[in-house]
């Protein structure tokens, strides 16, 4: 196998540092020691920090993106309405796969994802491109047939929740796993733990004002 180039080294190596340290705590030239490149390939390869964020992002969230995507056509092509429980396995489903238990680049991916919906930093709200933000709104659009008594605004709320809570149980199981957790079954029982609880968060009454 060829070893990896300067545009993969570098994102491997920011990968890494805005999982662990968030977008202002991570420097640039932190990541081009990591990776072992000079500074002038950050703005060679990606053009700013920010784009560099960016790219990493879509590395990571681009194949669950495709998998949420893909469950959500197979859900369609058997019910315009499909219910609320196969709508959060579509959703959330991906995540587990991409963030398989026991896994060091599960982990960092979940810790990603944390950093992305926690950081304080512009930068990292607003790296998405058209396929996130299509998938986004047809997952919200199915939810919204699914669940009508919500509004739009929380029932984004409660997609970002299944995000946070997938992402910081994928952290946990790996810094803290229980006897088991590591075996295939007991992953697969931990989907199905995560799925009926958020099934049951996103089928809850209106919140009142």
């Amino acid at each position: 196998m060829a070893p990896p180039d300067t545009r993969t080294k570098i994102l491997d190596a920011a990968e890494h540092l805005f999982a662990e340290h968030g977008y202002r705590g991570t420097s640039v030239r932190a990541i081009t020691d990591l990776a072992g490149a000079n500074l002038a390939a950050v703005a060679y390869h990606f053009g700013s920090k920010a784009e560099l964020l960016a790219a990493v992002a879509r590395r990571v969230i681009e194949p669950i993106t495709a998998a949420q995507r893909a469950g959500l056509d197979g859900l369609l092509a058997r019910t315009p309405d499909p219910p609320v429980a196969e709508l959060v396995g579509a959703f959330a489903g991906p995540l587990f796969d991409g963030m398989p238990a026991g896994d060091e680049g599960g982990a960092r991916t979940s810790r990603l994802i944390v950093t992305i919906l926690s950081d304080p930093a512009e930068e990292a709200r607003s790296w998405t491109g058209p396929d996130e933000d299509t998938v986004r709104e047809r997952y919200l659009a199915a939810f919204g047939r699914a669940l009508p008594g919500l509004s739009p605004e929380e029932l984004l709320f409660r997609m970002r929740g299944i995000l946070a809570v997938t992402a910081v149980d994928r952290v946990e199981v790996y810094h803290r796993p229980t006897p088991g957790c590591l075996n295939p079954l007991a992953g697969e029982t931990a989907r199905h733990w995560a799925i009926t609880f958020l099934a049951a968060a996103m089928s809850a009454p209106p919140t009142g004002a």
